[in-house]
Order: C-alpha cells, then structure tokens, then sequence
C-alpha cells in the first residue's frame, strides 16, 4: 500500500469518466470474477504492458485477484492511489481498466495505465483520450509509461522508490 495521498488534500479524480463505448467508475473487490475473465482473455497482451520486467498475469489466480482487487479498492478509497474499470456503456462486461500510482521514478509525481481487453483494442483512442483529459485536470505531472515514454527511457531514470 502507499503511504501517503497522491492528491493535494481536498482533491480527488472524477470517479466516474466516459467516451465513445465505454464507462469508468472505481475498480472494487466485487468486480474481482469479471475483472479475472477480462484480465485472463486478455493475458498475453497484458504481460509487461505496465512494467516490462514483470510476468502479470501469469499464474494469477481469482483468489490473487480479490486481493489485487481489494487493494485497490482501499487505495482509492484513501486517495493513495485510483483505479476504474474500463466498462461497455450498460455496466455488463468489464473491458479493462485505468489506474492512476503515485510515480516510481524521479521527475514525475505520478504515472497512469490503462489496457483493454483482447476483442476491444479499438477503444483505445477513446478510453486514453478521456483519461488523458481526466489526467491533464489533476495538479500532477503524471507519465504514461510505454506510451508518451518509452519504457528503455522510463527505466533509465532516477528510482524514486
């Protein structure tokens, strides 16, 4: 858990963010089975598509993701840290997610991911132009890496942690 808000005291993130064919609210525990569904359909993509040294989500299994997913729900809840679920626009099936941590490298205050689920790769203009917009709104300099940075450069940097 990180130990401090990301937030300057009295400001939070939307809680709630949308575009073309999508919905965002906070990622929480009772998300956890359509999370695993999405999170395991879309596996292979997703290894390394947030640190490239890490294995995510190989061997996850639903218990692990309760707790992920617990976690994050307290993390936004305290404002150390945000995650929404990325959902089609009737709240039925879960097409990924966007979260916003408090940066582990110098430079930065924080840094933002999101990914979609394999079958829904063509929200992806939409889903980062509204988080983008959510982002620039935040008194943060936020990096996207493996996106506006590439992830050789990002890990060239100073570790802030």
């Amino acid at each position: 858990m990180y130990k401090r808000p990301l937030l300057p005291n009295g400001i939070r993130p939307p809680e709630r963010f949308a575009g073309a064919g999508f919905i965002a609210r906070p990622l929480r525990l009772a998300d956890a089975e359509d999370d695993f569904a999405a999170v395991m359909d879309s596996a292979a993509r997703l290894r390394g598509a947030m640190d490239p040294d890490d294995p995510w989500p190989e061997g996850l299994t639903l218990p692990e993701n309760m707790v992920d997913l617990g976690w994050h729900e307290r993390e936004h809840t305290a404002g150390h840290s945000f995650a929404w679920t990325l959902r089609d626009p009737d709240d039925r099936l879960t097409l990924g997610c966007a979260y916003l941590y408090p940066s582990d490298r110098a430079g930065f205050d924080a840094m933002a991911f999101w990914w979609l689920r394999t079958g829904h790769e063509a929200l992806d203009a939409p889903v980062g132009t509204a988080f983008r917009a959510l982002l620039a709104k935040l008194p943060l300099t936020t990096a996207l890496p493996g996106r506006d940075i590439a992830w050789h450069d990002w890990m060239t940097l100073d570790a802030r942690f």
